[in-house]
C-alpha cells in the first residue's frame, strides 16, 4: 500500500512523491499490463525477453566491477 502525506497544504509536492512511489513499485507498468488481454504465447515472450534484460544488466555490472 502506498501512503503520501500532505504538508502545509502542498498537494503539488504530495502528488509527485505519489507518482514517484508508483513508480518504484511498478504499479503504472501493471496497469498498462492490465489494460489489454495478452496472449499466454506474448506473456512467454515478454517475459523472456526482461530474464534476458536482467541478466544482461547485471553481466554489464558485473563486468564493470571487476574491471573489464
Amino acid at each position: 500500500m502506498v501512503t503520501v502525506s500532505v504538508r502545509d497544504n502542498n498537494v503539488e509536492q504530495a502528488l509527485r512523491v505519489l507518482k514517484k512511489k508508483m513508480q518504484r513499485e511498478g504499479i503504472f507498468r501493471e496497469m498498462k499490463m492490465r489494460r489489454d488481454f495478452e496472449k499466454p504465447s506474448e506473456k512467454k515472450k515478454r517475459e523472456k525477453a526482461e530474464s534476458v534484460r536482467r541478466w544482461r544488466k547485471l553481466d554489464r555490472k558485473r563486468k564493470e566491477r571487476t574491471g573489464f
